[in-house]
C-alpha cells in the first residue's frame, strides 16, 4: 500500500510540474569568455575556418563583452593567408551539460553575409549517438527561398539510427521539410523544420534588434520557439529571465519533435550548448552557388574581410532552466526527482 501511495504521489508530482522549470545557468557579458571552452579544433563541418583559443579570440577582438552583453565575431580586418585553414573565428561550449532542460537564449543580433554559417546548437560527447539540436541555423545571408535547402532557419535533429520525425506532426508553425533525423553514411541532412517567419534569422532578424530563442528537451519532445523581439505575445517569464518558467503558457512553437517513431529519451543525453561561427563547409558551401553570392564561397570569405562586418553574435543572456527537485517525506526514506539534473562537463 506504501509502494502504491508513492506512486500516485509521484504520478501527481510529475502532472503538477509537466511545463515548470527552475534557472539552473545563467549567462551574461564575460560569463561567456571566463566560463565556456574555446574548441581551438580542426572544424568537423569541413568549413573554411580557423577557430582560435581564448587567448587569441581575446587579443583579437573576436570575443569582448560590453556591460551585460556579450559579443562573438569573425576576424574583419584580414585577408586569409593561402596556407590557412580559413578565417579566424571562435566556437565555444557551455560548462555543463544537460538532459532534460530549457535553454532560453536573448539575441540582439546574429551574423551575416555571404558565406557564413552561424550556428547555437547542442551536442553530446559522442557525435552522433548523444543527440544534436540545432536551435539556430543557417548560411550566406539568405532571407527567403521556395528552396528548403535555403530557408534563413532551420530547426533540426541530429541522431544515431531509428529516430524520424512524421511529414505532418501538428502543433507547431513551422512545416517539416526532412523526416530522417539519422546521420550516417555521409548523409548529415537531419530531420528538420523550416520556421514559419522570415525574421527569425540574418538581416531581417537584426533589423528589429532580434528576439528570444527557447528550446525545450525533455523525455518525450522537442520543442523549439521564437519570438522576435518587436512581439506582443512573448511570455512574461521568458522576456524577464525570471527564476521560474512554464513552458505550458508559451504558445505553440515554431518547431515540434514529438517521439511518435524517436525515443526521445534515449537519443539525447549530456548535450553541451555550443555557440560557432564557421564559413562555407558542408552545409554554407553546398548552397553557395544557389544563394546569389559572388565568386565562390572559399574565395569571398578568403578575400573580404570587410564583408564579414557584421558577422557577429550579440547575446544579452542566456539562460538554462531544468525541472524542479520535489522531495517526498515519507519517513525521510522517499526521495523523487521529477527527472535528470545535469552533470558537470
Amino acid at each position: 500500500m506504501k509502494l502504491l501511495l508513492q506512486l500516485c504521489i509521484i504520478a501527481l508530482a510529475q502532472s503538477a510540474f509537466a511545463g515548470t522549470f527552475t534557472l539552473a545557468d545563467s549567462y551574461q557579458g564575460s560569463d561567456f569568455i571566463n566560463k565556456w571552452t574555446f574548441q581551438a579544433i580542426s572544424d568537423p563541418t569541413h568549413g573554411y575556418v580557423n577557430y582560435v583559443d581564448k587567448s587569441t579570440a581575446v587579443s583579437q577582438g573576436l570575443v569582448f563583452a560590453s556591460g551585460s552583453n556579450f559579443t562573438l565575431k569573425a576576424d574583419d580586418t584580414n585577408v586569409v593567408s593561402s596556407s590557412a585553414s580559413g578565417r579566424n573565428s571562435v566556437r565555444i561550449q557551455s560548462p555543463n551539460s544537460y538532459n532534460s532542460h530549457v535553454t532560453v537564449v536573448n539575441l540582439s543580433h546574429m551574423p551575416k553575409g555571404c558565406g557564413t554559417w552561424p550556428s547555437i546548437w547542442e551536442v553530446g560527447p559522442s557525435w552522433p549517438n548523444n543527440g544534436e539540436v540545432d536551435i539556430i541555423e543557417g548560411t550566406n545571408d539568405i532571407v527567403s527561398s521556395s528552396s528548403a535547402s535555403l530557408q534563413p532557419n532551420k530547426s533540426t535533429l541530429h541522431t544515431s539510427s531509428g529516430c524520424t520525425i512524421p511529414s505532418s506532426p501538428g502543433g507547431m508553425l513551422g512545416k517539416v521539410v526532412s523526416t530522417n533525423c539519422q546521420s550516417s553514411g555521409g548523409d548529415n541532412t537531419g530531420c528538420g523544420i523550416e520556421y514559419s517567419v522570415d525574421n527569425s534569422y540574418g538581416h531581417s532578424f537584426n533589423v528589429i534588434q532580434g528576439g528570444f530563442y527557447a528550446s525545450e528537451r525533455t523525455a518525450t519532445e522537442v520543442k523549439i520557439w521564437f519570438w522576435p523581439r518587436t512581439a506582443t505575445n512573448i511570455p512574461s517569464d521568458v522576456k524577464s529571465g525570471s527564476g521560474t518558467i512554464n513552458t505550458n503558457n508559451w504558445g505553440t512553437p515554431q518547431a515540434y519533435f514529438p517521439d511518435t517513431s524517436c525515443d526521445i529519451g534515449s537519443h539525447f543525453h549530456d548535450n553541451n550548448i555550443v555557440i560557432n561561427l564557421t564559413f562555407c563547409g558542408d552545409y554554407a558551401g553546398a548552397t553557395y552557388a544557389n544563394s546569389g553570392c559572388p565568386s565562390t564561397c572559399n574565395s569571398y570569405v578568403q578575400n573580404n574581410p570587410s564583408a564579414m562586418t557584421n558577422a557577429y553574435f550579440n547575446i544579452m543572456w542566456l539562460k538554462v532552466y531544468e525541472p524542479p527537485s520535489l522531495q517526498l517525506d515519507d519517513d525521510s526514506q522517499a526521495i523523487f526527482q521529477v527527472d535528470d539534473a545535469h552533470p558537470s562537463a
